[in-house]
């Protein structure tokens, strides 16, 4: 395959050689999915063809799809033609005009009953047929509407020419849309459209032969099978089918075409490719990232839920149900390295503001004493005792911290602090397990997550996602544009 995708970067001056046979094949199936797109959509828009095209329809029909005229409907139309012959000749009121109304009104009474439109799924016809006819007689009932249409006191009472126009421009169009198929030995209908369709899955079929013969010809390592998967596409082509039978595969020939004639350059498919990945991508981001956020999310309150996370706090360092795979206490060692960080490089980029803190509280305490009270109003004392208490403030930070960088740097010192942060994990542990406060922070815990997913996560459902489509083409087009710049 990777000779293949080299053979496909064909030289611009083969490309051009060759082009006019690539637009050549590209118009040639063209025309075949304009012919397969003809033949599956005939039965279904049959009438809307005979409008435009009847003889055409019709030949087609018969040749092509063994559709032949439904019998009752034809002689009922033959029997409409030959009363107009004869009322031109003799009138309406003599013998053999009396004869054919009765003939008409007898096979009327057939037509309903025996509905010769079923046979074509075109019963929805047939009722509009009788529904015309109610309105035109004023009754309820098909048959007795019939049965007065065809009167010679209906049609003495009523212009003849005004009726039988009536029955010319809005009954008889709808009854010759009827027909019968004829069923083939397998039980569907006859569909001749292969010998049509033979005669272009014969050339494409040629043309794919010659294609993969060539590929494997002039490439080492190319197999047929290679050849064939590469030009996939044209494997469509060549796959037999009907209207009756897997139509499907006549529509996917619309890949085929579209592929073709955007390689014979005679449209340009590339902007709207782009698009179709882009959205595809942008909804597929947008729904991936609420799945997994909200599967992390449920996973989370269902181990809440479960109690595994008050176990893992009460267990671990215990050593009961709890798998330890380094032999390390992690909740210790973090805060070990918590307290390092704190000491060596949170609290010395602080120390002003704990001095200010501290100078603070020393000057509401001994503001509360009545010495030092008296001592500020002495005459010359002026702002001492505010300097003193600075000055004290910044001795017991400065010491406060140097003691504590020392106990850490000292061996003893940091066994020491081991000890603490122990006894205090231990002891946290033990207290958060007194009056249901374990139980107090698994709801309050799922509850929080609950509303992270209705506020933050849910939310991607409802962005713009025009907005999201839009941000993802320019930082697409910024890629491109930096690819485009390095090439």
């Amino acid at each position: 395959m990777a000779a293949l995708a080299r053979s496909h970067k064909i030289p611009r001056r083969r490309r051009t050689k060759w082009l006019w046979f690539e637009r050549l094949m590209a118009l040639i199936a063209l025309v075949n999915l304009a012919l397969v797109l003809f033949d599956l959509s005939y039965i279904r828009f049959r009438d809307f063809y005979l409008k435009f095209v009847p003889e055409l329809t019709e030949w087609y029909g018969a040749t092509y799809k063994g559709i032949q005229p439904e019998r009752s409907t034809v002689t009922y139309l033959e029997t409409v033609d030959r009363l107009e012959e004869q009322v031109a000749q003799t009138g309406l009121q003599s013998r053999q005009a009396t004869i054919l109304l009765n003939q008409l009104q007898q096979q009327s009474i057939e037509l309903i009953d025996e509905n010769p439109f079923q046979v074509a799924n075109k019963s929805g016809t047939l009722e509009r047929i009788k529904n015309m006819m109610r309105d035109r007689i004023g009754t309820d009932s098909a048959k007795v509407a019939f049965r007065t249409f065809w009167s010679q006191d209906h049609l003495s009472q009523n212009p003849w020419s005004e009726e039988i126009d009536f029955f010319n421009d809005d009954i008889k169009p709808l009854m010759q849309t009827n027909y019968f198929r004829r069923i083939g030995i397998d039980g569907l209908p006859l569909d001749w459209f292969w010998q049509i369709d033979g005669w272009f899955i014969l050339v494409f079929g040629l043309e794919l032969a010659a294609r993969s013969f060539y590929l494997c010809r002039h490439y080492k390592n190319v197999t047929w099978l290679d050849a064939l998967l590469w030009r996939w596409y044209d494997l469509l082509m060549v796959l037999p089918f009907s209207a009756v039978r897997m139509p499907v595969l006549g529509l996917s020939r619309t890949i085929t075409v579209a592929i073709r004639l955007d390689q014979s350059q005679l449209i340009d498919l590339q902007p709207l490719r782009n698009r179709i990945n882009r959205f595809f991508i942008s909804q597929v981001a947008i729904e991936l990232t609420e799945v997994v956020i909200l599967r992390i999310i449920d996973q989370c309150q269902n181990l809440i839920r479960a109690g595994d996370v008050t176990r893992w706090l009460v267990d671990a360092g215990t050593g009961r149900r709890y798998i330890d795979i380094n032999g390390i206490d992690e909740l210790q060692v973090m805060s070990q390295r918590f307290i390092t960080i704190l000491v060596e490089q949170v609290l010395p980029q602080i120390k002003p503001e704990i001095d200010a803190v501290l100078n603070h509280s020393l000057n509401q305490v001994l503001g509360q004493a009545p010495a030092y009270g008296g001592l500020r109003r002495l005459p010359g004392i002026g702002t001492l005792p505010d300097q003193l208490a600075q000055r004290l403030a910044a001795e017991i930070s400065t010491n406060a911290y140097d003691a504590l960088k020392q106990t850490l740097e000292d061996d003893q010192g940091a066994v020491l602090i081991r000890s603490l942060v122990a006894k205090l994990t231990d002891r946290l542990r033990h207290e958060v397990q007194q009056d249901d406060t374990l139980d107090e922070f698994e709801s309050l815990t799922v509850a929080l997550l609950e509303e992270v997913k209705l506020n933050y996560v849910r939310r991607l459902a409802a962005e713009d996602i025009e907005q999201l489509m839009e941000e993802r083409y320019r930082l697409y087009n910024v890629t491109q544009e930096g690819r485009a710049s390095s090439n």
